[in-house]
């Protein structure tokens, strides 16, 4: 079957018969998506990311906190590749050998120039469709986070948080957790 074929919405099955060219291919509502490679500063900020919260987790064994490129399929017309993200032990069964099925608690990006449109469009879109309790927009440009939470059916903005306001990050789906923003933005 070939992946041109606009007359229907690309599946998983489609997506695996990509060729690995060091871009991040994501289907999305059935269409295909392609990123460039991300830039070093991005790179940086993922590493940070990483080793705060994604060590916070594994110290307090709140699940697993994972990191791009890692397939999450959300539905059989939705597969996407987030930077980071996060699955509770509670909801560790969506966690498969090859893949995550299912949509994680938390997702993260950090928004490029390359994926901005992408990032608060139809990722945004299918994170809220399928049930990401909460999607954290990471903006290096403006150094600071545009949280989104779930309420109800719905992913609802939050307050923009910036480094400069000195505004710490926190979330229900880890207590405890403090990132003053300052700290992460400071390279």
């Amino acid at each position: 079957m070939a992946l041109h074929d606009l007359a229907r919405k690309l599946t998983y099955e489609d997506y695996v018969l990509l060729p690995e060219d060091g871009q991040r291919h994501e289907i999305i509502d059935g269409e295909h998506y392609v990123s460039p490679a991300p830039s070093l500063r991005h790179q940086d900020l993922v590493v940070e990311l990483t080793l705060r919260v994604g060590g916070f987790v594994k110290a307090h064994r709140l699940g697993r906190f994972l990191i791009a490129p890692t397939d999450v399929i959300l539905s059989p017309h939705d597969v996407v590749q987030p930077d980071l993200f996060f699955i509770s032990n509670e909801r560790a069964a969506i966690a498969q050998e090859k893949n995550v099925q299912g949509a994680p608690d938390l997702v993260i990006e950090i928004l490029s120039k390359g994926t901005l449109q992408l990032d608060k469009g139809p990722k945004l879109k299918a994170y809220e469709r399928w049930g990401v309790r909460e999607y954290w927009m990471f903006d290096r440009f403006q150094r600071g986070v545009l949280p989104w939470k779930r309420s109800g059916q719905s992913l609802r903005r939050q307050p923009f948080l910036s480094a400069a306001a000195g505004d710490v990050l926190t979330s229900p789906l880890l207590p405890g957790l403090e990132l003053p923003l300052a700290g992460i933005f400071e390279s």
